[in-house]
């Protein structure tokens, strides 16, 4: 018997798999030459497709975002991600166009974006849940001191060191650090001063006392209103490395670097440790669905623009408790910053792109 994930599969292949016999039709009779960022002319002109029909196309609850990327001939195409446990995904995908005004429609099936803070499995050689002897290194377990509510604790990765003003910060994401508005399950919600530890509780058995306090958070309240999940903590002095080294990367440069369709990339993170893949897709439209505290009901439903996607098979590239990672390009020594890693599925992760972080909080990065 053919169940119904395969019945799915089995119709991408058929919708949307022989795409590339129109995109010979097209302008991109083949794979385009040079360095495929949102400055290529046929990235240019998927995205002013995918502008035409995305929003239309997300009114439908299944279709759960769209990007830029590529068919499998290596051409550039317009990506729609839709959800695949959904009961209509068929009749979704069935309905899709095959392109739209010459430029190939490529179906991608996922499960929901979810924001990832909660924690998951362990990470790698080195560990990045343990307590550290200060001054800390970044990519390893963090979070809100009081992110305890409903008979759970969450938490994150305090991902990479920024400075605005000339002081040093902690940067990581919104739903790490303040996602706690509602007294809940715990009576209290995140405020400007309180402690930000490592590990998180997640990783002290929800208790504080077994942390160390390393910054302070600053609420910036980058949700739900912007277009960045990203939150900062200023450091205790002597708690951080000045450096701003991250477990495994070692110290990053201060310079960034826009997303390309397969560029290489590697981040540092709480649960799966040390990973590298690749950007699978551009200019991304997102639905993320936000808690209101640890374990709690849902606040807000938040639909991100402009985003990075990267390629999670699995989730071997992001897994929950991974939230705050920065993700870097996959060179050996100071890599620079690409985006900001805040949500995913178990197929594809997204990221903000680090100039749009960098912009909201008026930051630079710390680096060479």
């Amino acid at each position: 018997m053919i169940k119904p994930r395969q019945f799915l599969r089995a119709l991408v292949a058929l919708s949307a798999g022989v795409l590339s016999g129109f995109v010979s039709l097209t302008a991109f009779a083949a794979p385009p030459a040079g360095v495929l960022d949102d400055t290529h002319a046929n990235v240019r002109a998927v995205i002013a497709a995918q502008q035409e029909v995305t929003a239309d196309w997300m009114r439908q609850p299944e279709v759960l975002g769209t990007a830029v990327g590529l068919d499998a001939a290596g051409n550039v195409s317009l990506l729609v991600y839709v959800d695949q446990d959904a009961k209509n995904a068929g009749e979704v995908i069935r309905n899709l166009p095959r392109n739209h005004g010459g430029v190939a429609v490529q179906v991608a099936l996922t499960d929901k974006f979810r924001a990832m803070a909660k924690p998951g499995g362990g990470g790698g050689g080195t560990s990045h849940t343990a307590k550290q002897s200060l001054p800390i290194q970044l990519g390893t377990s963090g979070g809100w001191s009081k992110d305890l509510a409903n008979g759970y604790c969450c938490g994150g990765t305090l991902g990479s060191l920024v400075s605005i003003g000339g002081v040093q910060h902690i940067l990581s994401n919104y739903h790490v650090f303040e996602a706690d508005t509602v007294n809940g399950g715990n009576g209290t919600t995140a405020q400007t001063g309180d402690p930000v530890i490592q590990p998180g509780l997640i990783d002290v058995n929800c208790q504080v006392a077994n942390a160390q306090t390393v910054a302070t958070l600053v609420k910036k309240s980058s949700l739900p209103n912007s277009n960045v999940d990203c939150s900062i903590a200023k450091v205790v002095t002597g708690a951080v490395r000045t450096d701003g080294a991250i477990l495994e990367i070692g110290p990053i440069s201060a310079q960034t670097v826009s997303a390309a369709i397969g560029q290489g990339v590697k981040k540092s993170g709480r649960t799966t440790g040390l990973t590298r893949s690749s950007i699978s897709g551009l200019n991304a439209t997102i639905s993320v669905q936000y808690d209101n505290e640890c374990a709690g009901g849902v606040a807000f439903t938040k639909t991100f623009t402009g985003q990075i996607v990267v390629s999670n098979n699995g989730s071997r590239f992001l897994n929950s408790g991974d939230s705050g990672s920065l993700m870097v390009e996959d060179v050996a020594t100071r890599p620079r910053a690409v985006g900001l890693l805040f949500a995913g599925s178990s197929s594809t992760a997204i990221a903000n792109p680090i100039g749009q972080v960098l912009s909201f909080l008026g930051a630079t990065m710390v680096g060479n």
